[in-house]
């Protein structure tokens, strides 16, 4: 069964193309003119992902995005002529998972949709509360830094759990230095790219997201709920420094 995508966008030209655009891409799609109309019609076609202007008669797509947000388990992506950096942080504030600037790219916003639909089920049921037992990460040497029973030497890039070493590669390693270094933190996609790589992440790259199912997987994080590298809904990954000890 295709996976199926609500659109609600008031310009009716821009609409059909692209319900003709995403349907020859293997997509089921239904329509709406009106954010006042969303709300009834996620219920009646309960889609996959939303793709909601950010403009809108009845009701603006960020009213739209915080009215729903709490009862829609789908992915939201935005359409946005704005260029404006409060409108797209307010966006992710709202619970969007990413958004798209107009006038469209078809293929970018093909490649978005289906980079939000292959991101795992239970990502978004992901808890984004710290733990209380904060711990803050402890410099033991020159070159060791250590969070409860996680180890990492950054002089010979060897990382230790619960005294058993763990195998990384250099760029996993890197990542959870990071991640460590800023426990008790979200940072953005944008930051891990910028950090670890030195380039600017381009919305589409899923380098550092399969480096982070990969750390969740050797440090022994449970993957369809993890506790220890968490996802946080509009602003990246947080490493939980409660769940080390």
């Amino acid at each position: 069964m295709p996976d199926k995508i609500l659109l609600i966008e008031d310009d009716e030209k821009l609409t059909q193309l692209l319900s003709l655009y995403l349907t020859r891409n293997g997509f089921e799609v239904a329509f709406g003119h009106r954010g006042d109309e969303a709300k009834q019609l996620l219920k009646q076609e309960q889609p996959d992902l939303l793709i909601l202007d950010l403009m809108l008669p009845g009701m603006d797509g960020l009213s739209v995005c915080r009215e729903i947000r709490g009862t829609f388990s789908g992915k939201i992506l935005i359409l946005t002529a704005s260029d404006d950096d409060m409108d797209q942080v307010a966006a992710l504030e709202m619970g969007a998972d990413d958004f798209v600037c107009k006038p469209l790219q078809p293929r970018v916003l093909l490649a978005r949709i289906r980079m939000l639909l292959r991101r795992q089920t239970g990502s978004s049921h992901e808890s984004t509360s710290i733990s209380n037992r904060q711990v803050t990460p402890s410099v033991t040497s020159e070159h060791q830094l250590s969070l409860g029973t996680l180890s990492l030497n950054q002089l010979t890039q060897r990382c230790y759990l619960e005294g058993e070493f763990v195998n990384l590669t250099p760029g996993e390693f890197d990542l959870l230095l990071l991640l460590v270094s800023h426990a008790d933190e979200a940072l953005s996609r944008d930051t891990l790219v910028k950090s670890t790589r030195g380039i600017d992440y381009d919305g589409v790259d899923r380098t550092i997201d399969n480096k982070i199912a990969i750390l969740r997987k050797k440090l022994n994080d449970d993957s369809t709920l993890p506790s220890r590298i968490i996802t946080v809904r509009g602003k990246g990954y947080m490493l939980v420094s409660g769940q080390w000890s």
